[in-house]
């Protein structure tokens, strides 16, 4: 029994001094500059867009509920409590990620390449948007962290992965994943 509680104390100080390296490793890649943030909006229960879903009003459409609000604060002080710099925070218009951006990052852009096209309502904007998604990333200037507060089919696309809501996914100007964190609700 001794021998199994001096392993496991051994693995828990070894895995704790990884855990340390690796947040240095991953705060220095925020210092290098040239990462995009893409975030899923925080938690809002169910899926998709209502029937009666009209952009102009949030009443209409699927929203963060408290338990999403905090998800989104707890977003936001990550970034603030390591000084995460980054260059601006882009949003859908959707008022979920609106409402996820205000609380966590509080000033953002709209975006309209970041758009949901789950619905068939607008799933005929797909490919306008991945490619002004595509013409935006040929202007940008590849030394700023940009955050992109979006959509699970957005990002999907994009990606070529599966986010949650909430998850933020760091990638490289070349669009290779550095590294994801989940956030609960």
């Amino acid at each position: 029994m001794k021998i199994f509680k001096t392993i496991f104390i051994i693995f828990i100080f070894l895995t704790c001094a990884v855990k340390a390296d690796l947040d240095q490793n991953f705060l220095k890649e925020f210092e290098q500059g040239g990462k995009l943030i893409f975030i899923r909006h925080a938690y809002a229960p169910g899926s998709g867009d209502p029937k009666n879903f009209n952009l102009n009003d949030c009443s209409t459409q699927r929203n963060l509920n408290d338990s999403g609000r905090i998800q989104s604060k707890n977003i936001g002080n990550l970034f603030s409590r390591y000084n995460i710099k980054i260059d601006k925070v882009y949003s859908s218009e959707w008022c979920r990620c609106k409402e996820t951006a205000s609380i966590a990052f509080e000033k953002f852009e709209i975006k309209k390449f970041l758009n949901s096209f789950y619905s068939a309502q607008f799933a005929k904007n797909r490919k306008k948007q991945i490619k002004d998604f595509e013409d935006f990333l040929e202007k940008w200037n590849k030394k700023d962290n940009l955050i992109f507060v979006t959509h699970y089919v957005v990002i999907s696309e994009i990606l070529n992965y599966a986010p949650l809501s909430g998850e933020v996914i760091i990638v490289d100007k070349d669009l290779n994943i550095i590294d994801t964190l989940e956030f609960e609700y």
